[in-house]
C-alpha cells in the first residue's frame, strides 16, 4: 500500500516538473498593455547567461524585438505567443549583429516573417556571411503596425557600432537591448565591438530624445529598474575616466 501511495504521487509530481523544467527555459513577463519580455538562456564560456528580448501584441499581429539568444527557442517562441495571444509573429528586428539579437534571422525569416535590421547590421551581417534581414532599416523610421506607433532610430555607437534601440513614445517604454545596461550591472561586460569613447554621446542622444520613459528594456540580466540608463551612463563615464588616466592599462 506504502508503495502504491508513494507511485501515485511520483505520477503526480511528474508533469508538474517537467512543465517547470520545460517553462524555464522561456519566462515571459508582462510588461504593460500589450507589451511583454521574455527571456532565453544561452551557454558563453561555460556560463549561463540570460538575454531579455520584447514583444508587442498588435490587431494586425506580433512584432518581435530581437530573437532568442538560444536558438532551440526559436519555434517555441512562436508556439508560446500563438497559445498566449492566438496571433502570428509578423515582424522581427533585430538591434544589431550579435548572436544573442541578429541570430534568429534566418529562421524567422524561413518562416515568412517580415525581418528588419538597420544598415550599419546589414552591412556588417554582409561582410560576416552571416544570413541578413529581408528589409533595411536606412535611417531612423517611425512604424506604424496596428494601433500602435513607434522609432527605430540610430544613436551612435555603443554596445556594438550598429546598435538601434526602439521608442515607443506615446507608452513611454524604450527598448535598448544591449545599448543599454542593467542597473544591476557592474561592469560593461563585453566590449570586444564597443566604442566606449562615443557610448557616452549615443547615450545622451538618447535620453534627450526618450523623455521620461516608464519602461527601459535592457539586453542582459535585470530591466526593471527605469536608473538603467543613467547607470549605463555612468559606468561609460568611469571606463572612459579610468582609460584616460590610464588606470584601465595598469590592471
Amino acid at each position: 500500500m506504502r508503495q502504491l501511495v508513494s507511485l501515485v504521487l511520483f505520477l503526480a509530481i511528474l508533469p508538474n516538473s517537467f512543465g517547470q523544467s520545460k517553462n524555464s527555459a522561456l519566462p515571459i513577463s508582462h510588461l504593460t498593455g500589450d507589451f511583454y519580455v521574455y527571456k532565453t538562456f544561452h551557454d558563453y564560456n561555460g556560463t549561463l547567461i540570460s538575454a531579455n528580448a520584447m514583444y508587442l501584441v498588435t490587431n494586425k499581429g506580433v512584432v518581435l524585438f530581437d530573437a532568442p539568444w538560444d536558438e532551440t527557442q526559436f519555434q517555441p517562441l512562436l508556439d508560446s505567443i500563438k497559445a498566449k495571444h492566438n496571433k502570428e509573429v509578423i515582424m522581427c528586428f533585430a538591434t544589431h549583429s550579435h548572436d544573442d539579437r541578429a541570430g534568429g534571422i534566418s529562421f524567422y525569416k524561413q518562416k515568412g516573417i517580415k525581418t528588419y535590421t538597420g544598415k550599419l547590421t546589414d552591412e556588417i551581417l554582409k561582410k560576416e556571411n552571416k544570413p541578413r534581414a529581408e528589409y533595411i532599416v536606412p535611417n531612423d523610421t517611425l512604424f506604424t503596425v496596428g494601433q500602435y506607433k513607434f522609432e527605430v532610430f540610430y544613436p551612435g555607437k555603443g554596445h556594438a557600432p550598429d546598435n538601434i534601440v526602439a521608442w515607443f513614445a506615446k507608452e513611454k517604454i524604450l527598448y535598448g537591448g544591449c545599448f543599454i545596461k542593467s542597473a544591476s550591472a557592474k561592469d560593461l561586460g563585453y566590449l570586444g565591438d564597443s566604442d566606449v569613447k562615443q557610448w557616452e554621446k549615443s547615450i545622451k542622444k538618447v535620453k534627450s530624445k526618450c523623455k521620461a520613459p516608464q519602461y527601459i528594456i535592457t539586453g542582459h540580466e535585470d530591466w526593471t529598474d527605469t536608473q538603467s540608463l543613467d547607470h549605463t551612463l555612468k559606468l561609460v563615464q568611469e571606463y572612459n575616466n579610468e582609460k584616460a588616466s590610464g588606470k584601465l592599462n595598469k590592471k
